[in-house]
């Protein structure tokens, strides 16, 4: 990722999304050129010149003091997610020389400790959101389709945005799959702009941007957050509807987070995890379906004996 052009792209974005009579300026009636403020008229309210705002737009002021980059953000009425990013790009860390990346690996502690969990549900994400560790129930809920022992492979290792846009599987399993997507677009983003440059990131990302054009729009779109808590619902192919809420913790030294899944005590989502963590969980029924006796060949005949029961 180019850090100058995303600053640019990003800025330019916020810009659009801002009507002039929102930021208190006249519009004077007749047609604008561009949606949005002009760079003058922020360059204006943030109390900059507008050919200092321009070289920031286009990544040629690295030195940018924080009244500045403040300044610009209040205009914009950046959230703290996007006003971290703001800063991240416009102070981009110096690229050394690159070394070819090792695969991630777990801590053996932390294996043992979303092992320990038992029927909860917890996986572990890599800088990338690979999944690099899940426990049984994790990989159950989530993607039960997919080999166990994949992570253990990193050639093999799921993608939490790959299996998002690319497997059907992934897409039936979220009740609200839009706001998942968004979502994990936005922590994508922000990872981004943290590893400009990562060879890895920059294929998971061409490799979506090519398969979904869910994944494109909303790559234009420059939405960054963070991942954090919530609560989603899943529908699950073989328990059914469960509401479970999301946590995730950030390992310090390895750049991993942990995901745990929890449903409210005693509910039924609780009861479905617990069917879930049975060896063979039944499918949930379905109320549009009856099953129909087997039909006879012959009248005289059990349908048993028959050479085709339909």
């Amino acid at each position: 990722m180019d850090t100058q052009a995303e600053l640019g792209d990003f800025l330019r974005s916020r810009r659009a999304r801002l009507r002039p009579e929102d930021a208190g300026l006249p519009t004077f009636g007749g047609r604008r050129r561009v949606p949005g403020l002009r760079r003058e008229e922020l360059a204006q309210l943030a109390g900059v010149s507008a050919g200092y705002y321009t070289r920031l737009e286009q990544g040629q002021s690295p030195n940018a003091s924080d009244s500045v980059l403040d300044a610009v953000a209040r205009v914009l009425r950046l959230d703290d997610a996007e006003r971290t990013h703001l800063y991240t790009l416009a102070r981009p860390k110096p690229m050394g020389r690159r070394r070819a990346a090792r695969p991630e690996q777990v801590r053996p502690g932390v294996r043992t400790m979303i092992d320990s969990f038992g029927d909860v549900p917890a996986l572990v994400m890599g800088r990338f959101l690979d999944v690099l560790a899940w426990n049984p129930m994790a990989h159950a809920l989530i993607a039960g389709h997919v080999d166990f022992d994949a992570p253990n492979r990193p050639a093999d290792r799921p993608n939490i945005a790959r299996l998002l846009f690319l497997d059907p599987h992934t897409r039936e399993l979220y009740a609200d799959w839009p706001a998942k997507a968004r979502a994990t677009v936005a922590d994508l983003r922000k990872i981004a702009a943290h590893h400009p440059g990562s060879p890895g990131l920059t294929a998971l990302i061409g490799e979506l941007t090519l398969g979904s054009r869910e994944f494109t729009e909303l790559w234009t779109s420059h939405t960054v957050g963070d991942c954090g808590s919530s609560t989603r619902t899943y529908h699950h192919p073989t328990v059914g509807t469960l509401t479970l809420g999301v946590e995730f913790m950030t390992l310090p030294d390895d750049d991993q987070r942990v995901a745990v899944f929890t449903p409210e005590p005693h509910s039924p989502s609780a009861a479905a995890l617990t069917l879930l963590a049975t060896p063979h969980p039944p499918r949930p029924p379905s109320p549009a379906t009856h099953p129909r006796p087997p039909r006879a060949c012959y009248p005289d005949r059990p349908a048993e004996r028959c050479g085709n029961t339909g």
